[in-house]
């Protein structure tokens, strides 16, 4: 597990149902699981859009936290800070357990690059997500 998944989750992860499954260093990808609650549900019964955004954000900027403890240690975690975030909703997405991939594309010194993916249980990828971010030290961190 990655070490930063050892203390306590943001109250957003919490929120969304998130899980810690693995860490994949060498592809720089983090999968989470996700146990959406009834109150995620829209009018048509799935996840509402903007919470899968949610899901997909969370999982983006949790593969960027494990990379760069990876690669600097604790002190040098960053976080993302979104420029933008492009979604594409693929199918519905069930309020069931899902599980989410995110992966750092590139990360360069003040750019980096970032996608995402939400599979059903049968490995069917219902959203996908890329993020263009700036890496950013951890609240309370300094450079």
């Amino acid at each position: 597990m990655a070490k930063i998944y050892e203390g306590q989750r943001s109250p957003s992860a919490e929120l969304m149902g998130s899980e810690f499954v693995s860490f994949d260093k060498e592809r720089g990808e983090l999968t989470t699981r996700y146990s959406p609650p009834p109150s995620f549900a829209s009018p048509r019964g799935a996840v509402q859009g903007g919470l899968i955004a949610g899901f997909l954000d969370e999982v983006m900027g949790g593969a960027l936290l494990a990379v760069t403890e990876e690669k600097f240690g604790e002190e040098g975690v960053r976080l993302p800070l979104n420029l933008d975030m492009n979604l594409t909703y693929l199918r519905m997405v069930p309020l069931e357990p899902i599980t989410a991939k995110g992966r750092v594309v590139k990360a360069g010194r003040r750019v980096v690059f970032l996608e995402g993916e939400l599979l059903d249980s049968e490995g069917n990828v219902l959203a996908r997500a890329t993020s263009t971010a700036i890496p950013t030290p951890l609240p309370g961190k300094t450079e």
